[in-house]
């Protein structure tokens, strides 16, 4: 039987990041994904923004993860030569009571160590952004947006100068737990290969919960249940009325950050996402989303021409949280968890989850005490 240091199960940016930073440590790490190519899902479908960790609760994973990771994922850009624009956002309030919001935004903001946040009022938010309607904001200028595909690919190249092999369209039909790590069997395109592994990632998104009941002697209680969690974009034609990113305050009891305004590396103007809660995977936009869209961006660009709006993709998001349940982490398992040494498993990684990869990585070395 073939024997490779590492197995990890998902080329998304997180599984992928995570393959850049252990194969510096170890000759054999083999990643894995059941679609044709890397980043097919979640990874690919998204505003492709760098947060600031600015929402998150403090010393959650999310607030944590986020903030290193920024840092770590602007430098990388930096030094890959990756397209990135640190932009930033602006965070909108119509009325006294979404003012005050902002202010506990931004105290959250402080108490996770982002605290280069600054108020603008209505007069100053006239002059750079006449078509934009709020009573005040909040600009977090160390919000920006990347090329992700881009910054995927630099990630299995860095992985596989390192030494690391990345296979398509294969999928994990089992792993037993023995003395030295796994025995994994894998499917790919209909050939069937055992292969033992000290270590074994599941970072597998939207299917690591299926992935995670095909892992013998893992306990049924340590495999949180995912909700598939489906978010539109619309595009809007032509010149973009604003230079930043534009989120409205999010409404109460609603799941995400609200519909909001997003800039892509070629300028293209986009507005997104919405929640859905699902059942399948579907990536389908229904055209008649248009008048909710519509709604909800009047609010803060009541010039809005509806003509100019376009579906454009959707994308779905691995949530912890069912429709009407309040924050979930991340998730990161280790041995400590479930008693099997060698495997790390990932539940939730959502927004931020591009911003936080790098950071991650980093996570999942330290678990398996490498480097």
């Amino acid at each position: 039987m073939d024997k490779v240091d590492t197995i990890i199960i998902g080329a998304g940016a997180v599984g992928l990041a995570t393959a850049a930073q252990l194969s510096k440590y170890q000759e054999n790490v083999l990643i894995i994904d059941k679609n044709a190519t890397f980043g097919e899902e979640t990874s690919s479908r998204n505003s492709e923004v760098i947060h600031a960790g600015i929402y998150y609760p403090q010393n959650s994973y999310k607030a944590k993860l986020c903030v290193a990771g920024k840092e770590a994922l602007y430098d990388y850009c930096r030094q890959r030569h990756i397209p990135f624009y640190p932009l930033g956002k602006l965070i909108v309030a119509q009325n006294a009571d979404e003012e005050a919001y902002l202010q506990q935004l931004s105290d959250n903001a402080s108490a996770n160590g982002v605290n280069d946040l600054s108020w603008q009022s209505r007069k100053a938010l006239a002059q750079h952004s006449p078509e934009l309607s709020a009573s005040a904001a909040l600009l977090s200028p160390s919000t920006g947006i990347l090329d992700v595909h881009a910054y995927m690919q630099s990630l299995l190249a860095e992985a596989e100068q390192n030494g690391a092999f990345f296979v398509a369209r294969t999928r994990m039909l089992s792993a037993q737990p023995n003395e030295n790590g796994f025995v994994v069997t894998l499917d790919s395109l209909g050939e069937i290969t055992r292969l033992q592994c000290r270590y074994l990632i599941n970072s597998a998104g939207l299917h690591s919960e299926q992935v995670a009941r095909k892992i013998d002697g893992l306990s049924g209680h340590h495999i949180p249940p995912l909700h598939w969690c489906r978010g539109h974009y619309f595009s809007y034609s032509g010149k973009s009325p604003f230079q930043q990113l534009i989120y409205p305050v999010p409404e109460v009891n609603t799941v995400g950050l609200g519909i909001h305004a997003t800039l892509d590396m070629g300028g293209q103007l986009k507005f997104g996402p919405d929640s859905q809660y699902i059942d399948d995977l579907d990536y389908q936009v229904d055209p008649q989303l248009k008048e909710k869209f519509c709604r909800a961006i009047k609010r803060y660009f009541p010039k809005l021409d509806p003509d100019r709006l376009q579906p454009a993709y959707s994308g779905i998001r691995p949530k912890l949280q069912g429709p009407g349940e309040s924050f979930k982490d991340f998730v990161l398992q280790d041995e400590s968890t479930h008693d099997l040494p060698g495997l790390i498993q990932l539940f939730g990684i959502e927004s931020p989850g591009i911003t936080a990869s790098l950071a991650i990585a980093s996570q999942i070395r330290e678990k398996l005490a490498l480097g």
